[in-house]
């Protein structure tokens, strides 16, 4: 554990609450709903129909009761001899997608979270597969039944034990299998993400994000290589040792390596922010809501080590490495300074005309090292700045990018997982913004398009490779439940990280 905080801490606590109570679920499929011995049993209801026999419920009767059977409405009907019947809705007849299917499977987690055990019919009559169904299903109820209790005496709500998923192909569909466990590996990741993300900062520093890598890599079959304050010093990372200055914690830099069983396709790099607590060092931060959620400022470190723990599920073809540049940002006596100039890994001058602008600081060391390591691209992860979430709110992130194909590429992927991105111009005009009068490069940008000129300065340090950036300082908390996001860490990117290296299968050119 952590130098100053660990004595607070208690030797037992669980630092990774979700992905333990995820652990502890078990799904199972089947073809007919008959014998199903849950507490709660949902039917598909739709808007396009009169009535739901299997539920006993008429048009009017949904009428009266206002529900109209779209997606992510639910009716819950209690009865004292046997499960509780739901009524699901599924919009209209025949025209479910995956992401309307998770979202309402996860909305009928959520209307049942007194229940410890669950069974969902799903619609049949569509041009949906079963299991894409079954897998969107299972992903909606893991991803909205997750809560982080962790230091709550009394967790409000049922544990959830059981989930039966019932669809009449269930048995005769041989995707199903192999679909579902992609589906509860793509939730571990969220559920890994989210944990860390939610953690309070004092107790998850550097030194504990590094023990936490450790055991999920000895369990979920990838590489971990941790260096410290000296072994640094040594590489000359100059961005990540200058941001942890005014803390009292070390820095740790964790490398995550992941190869497949057979030759791989190719070399995948993914960078993530490990701000652990970002009080905006002298650039101080005011005190207000974003400040508290600044825990999260290592939410683009947390969804890379996620999305690790799932590459050996998913059977990912690539060699696959990971940055993970973790530090505090504190301001003290020791802090660096506007007007400092840091030398990153490589030799690259900074000067520092804001402290608060650090993300893109210590992640400048991780695009050199990409770049010495070879990877044939590169994707980046990161709460970077506030102009993202003014630009386009909780809902997307932006993405910036040097190569279309790569691009293509995680765009695709967020549509799959519908963590949704948007495309934004590499405006090279900007660049200039960035020059230094005494540095090769400056922190901060102009006071407009402050997402893009944080980008260009990643882009600097990327160079040549093909690159994306994805900013999710707007997407990485929710401020209540929404689908299949909970309420705080949402874990965005740990699931699109997940499915592009799923995908991964090296350079198109």
């Amino acid at each position: 554990m952590n130098r100053v905080a660990s004595k607070l801490i208690p030797a037992d606590f669980p630092a990774l609450p979700g992905l333990a109570a995820l652990d502890a679920v078990d799904i199972s499929v089947s073809a007919v709903d008959d014998g199903i011995t849950s507490q709660a049993i949902g039917y598909p209801a739709y808007t396009t129909e009169d009535a739901a026999p299997a539920i006993g419920l008429s048009r009017e009767a949904y009428d009266r009761a206002g529900f109209a059977a779209e997606v992510g409405q639910t009716l819950v009907v209690p009865r004292s001899d046997a499960p509780d019947v739901v009524a699901v809705g599924f919009g209209g007849v025949g025209e479910e997608t995956a992401t309307s299917v998770r979202d309402a499977a996860a909305a009928f987690a959520r209307a049942c979270a007194r229940h410890s055990t669950l069974a969902l019919v799903l619609p049949s009559a569509g041009t949906l597969d079963a299991a894409t169904a079954i897998a969107a299903a299972a992903e909606g109820i893991l991803l909205a039944r997750y809560r982080y209790t962790a230091l709550q005496a009394s967790p409000k709500g049922a544990v959830l034990t059981s989930v039966v998923l019932i669809h009449p192909e269930a048995s005769t569909d041989p995707a199903i299998h192999t679909r579902l466990e992609r589906a509860i590996a793509s939730a571990r990741a969220a559920a890994i993400a989210r944990d860390l993300a939610n953690t309070p900062p004092g107790h998850l520093t550097a030194t504990d994000m590094g023990a936490v890598a450790v055991d999920l890599g000895a369990r979920f079959g990838f590489d971990v290589e941790l260096f410290d304050e000296a072994a640094l010093i040594e590489l000359g990372c100059g961005g990540l040792l200058g941001v942890n200055r005014g803390s009292a914690e070390p820095p740790l830099m964790i490398k995550l390596g992941y190869r497949p069983d057979r030759s791989p396709t190719g070399h995948l790099g993914m960078i993530g922010k490990g701000i652990m607590y970002d009080s905006g060092g002298i650039s101080l931060k005011p005190s207000d809501p974003m400040h508290l959620l600044m825990k999260m400022d290592m939410g683009g470190a947390a969804a890379v080590l996620g999305a690790f723990c799932g590459l050996r599920s998913v059977d990912a073809g690539a060699h696959i490495t990971g940055w993970l540049m973790c530090t505090d940002n504190m301001p003290s006596g020791t802090a660096y300074k506007l007007g400092d100039v840091l030398t990153a890994r490589g030799g690259t001058t900074i000067e520092v005309k804001n402290t608060d602008a650090e993300g893109r600081l210590v992640m400048a060391d991780a695009f050199v090292l990409a770049g010495e390591e070879g990877v044939d691209a590169v994707i980046d992860v990161a709460t970077l700045t506030g102009a993202a979430l003014m630009a386009l709110g909780t809902a997307r992130a932006p993405l910036f990018a040097n190569d279309d194909a790569l691009a293509q590429a995680v765009l695709d992927a967020a549509e799959t997982v519908d963590e949704p991105l948007w495309r934004m111009p590499l405006e090279r005009k900007y660049r200039t913004q960035l020059d230094s009068d005494i540095a090769d490069i400056s922190n901060l940008g102009g006071r407009y398009a402050g997402a893009t000129t944080a980008a260009l300065f990643l882009e600097h340090f990327a160079g040549t490779t093909p690159w994306a950036h994805i900013d999710i300082a707007g997407t990485m908390q929710s401020e209540s439940d929404d689908a299949w996001r909970p309420k705080g860490a949402t874990g965005f990117g740990a699931r699109l990280l997940l499915e592009t290296a799923s995908r991964y299968s090296g350079p198109q050119r």
